[in-house]
């Protein structure tokens, strides 16, 4: 036989061994504990969309530390540099959120989609990192000419989330 088939060949029978081994061809097999805080941190960014897509502004923010910090940024590249279009630590947000019911909308619902790329938990320092990307979209109830939009749904962004997480005894 050709040596670049029996290459493949050797190749194929390694795949085989560590399938029928249960070991994992592609994937690297993370302790049960570090899985099971994987699998939590995803399910509290799941429920802050579901907060916030809920309007439940308030909500969504108790989950968040005292010393919270967000931003919306993104790169330019008509002056080739960051941008940060908006910044508020919690006190803000709060006030940002108790002013909502006087702000002037076109009260269309925002839905949120997401997808979490990736969990890296580091328990030994306490903390948690999580990228994830999220498209948004707005359906549209009433405004300038409800009776042609409402219930129109567009694509209104789409982004990153890049979270960092405490972990304590009870999680993040």
């Amino acid at each position: 036989a050709h040596p670049m088939l029996r290459s493949q060949r050797r190749d194929r029978s390694r795949i085989a061994e560590r399938q029928e081994s249960g070991r994992s061809v592609m994937n690297v097999v993370a302790k049960p504990e570090l899985k099971f805080l994987d699998d939590v941190i995803r399910e509290t960014i799941y429920r802050a969309c579901l907060l916030l897509d809920d309007e439940k502004f308030m909500e969504w923010l108790a989950l968040c530390a005292p010393d919270f910090s967000y931003r919306i940024t993104t790169y330019s590249p008509e002056i080739r540099r960051p941008m940060t279009w908006y910044e508020q630590d919690v006190a803000g947000l709060k006030v940002m959120i108790e002013m909502l019911p006087k702000h002037n909308t076109d009260h269309g619902r925002l839905t949120r989609h997401v997808t979490v790329y990736a969990v890296d938990s580091d328990p030994a320092r306490g903390e948690a990192k999580a990228t994830s990307s999220f498209a948004c979209y707005r359906t549209m109830l009433d405004g300038i000419n409800s009776h042609i939009d409402s219930g129109e749904t567009q694509l209104f962004l789409i982004g990153k989330y890049y979270d960092r997480f405490r972990l304590g005894e009870d999680g993040p």
